[in-house]
């Protein structure tokens, strides 16, 4: 029997929608999920479409970079481990804003790591109640990725970004919606209702417009700003995950995950 592909992809009525299929591990990011994740997204472009929708199988959306897998890599070979899934996971947000067509992210259950790049990079986001978003980072002895640095700053303010991380601040689903993260609030049973309210108004405006809109958002200087961060992220990533602080952060954070 085959294994269940990491990535679930479809085109239907003008909407693509991809969904992270790792559920039994909370769609925890690893290498050949993001390869996939990537390989869905350049299909994506390729075509004229109302809107793509992300979202994640299972109990949450995403929880950031799989912990036991990277603690699972012998130490010097880490850095190419990381450089592969992180550099993937960057290649995946720079690829979200770039998208001709507006990205609606379904958020639930917690979102940790650098899944929030996921989120951050979303024109929409439709997100449970009962969701959290927390970075973790200085717990498992990382260095911040997938945006947090990049991107989260510009959206809620340096100061409240810095706090949240440096104490691993959990942002409650209000807070995100007050914040700027997320657009909606609702029920977890509630999430598609709302996001096919917004593809059903999506389909009812001018795609050129809409294209117009979303480019002049975000030009080409801020794209080329947002790429020097995460490489900036990617780097001093790489350059913690060799440490011994970085393997002991790994090795207590999943004995009491």
């Amino acid at each position: 029997m085959s294994a269940e592909p990491l990535v679930l992809f479809d085109i239907a009525d003008g909407v693509a929608r991809i969904t992270l299929n790792r559920p039994q591990r909370h769609n925890s990011l690893v290498p050949e999920l993001v390869a996939a994740l990537n390989s869905a997204l350049s299909e994506v472009r390729k075509h004229d479409l109302a809107a793509l929708v992300l979202a994640g199988a299972g109990k949450s959306f995403s929880t950031g970079g799989d912990v036991a897998a990277f603690h699972a890599v012998p130490r010097g070979k880490r850095r190419a481990y990381a450089e592969v899934l992180v550099g993937g996971l960057h290649e995946a947000i720079l690829t979200l804003l770039d998208m001709p067509m507006p990205v609606i992210t379904r958020v639930h259950g917690p979102v940790t790591g650098g899944s929030l790049g996921l989120v951050l990079a979303a024109d929409l986001v439709a997100i449970a109640s009962s969701t959290f978003i927390a970075p973790y980072y200085v717990d498992v002895g990382f260095s911040p990725d997938g945006g947090w640095t990049a991107l989260l700053p510009e959206r809620i303010g340096a100061a409240r970004a810095r706090e949240i991380q440096i104490l691993n601040r959990h942002i409650s689903a209000g807070a995100a919606v007050a914040y700027g993260i997320a657009t909606e609030a609702t029920a977890a049973r509630q999430l598609d209702e709302v996001i096919e309210s917004w593809i059903a108004t999506l389909h009812g405006k001018v795609r050129g417009s809409v294209r117009a809109t979303r480019e002049l958002l975000a030009p080409p200087e801020r794209r080329t700003e947002v790429e020097g961060r995460l490489r900036r992220e990617l780097d001093r990533f790489l350059d913690q995950i060799e440490t011994e602080e970085a393997d002991a952060g790994m090795a207590k954070f999943l004995a009491v995950a």
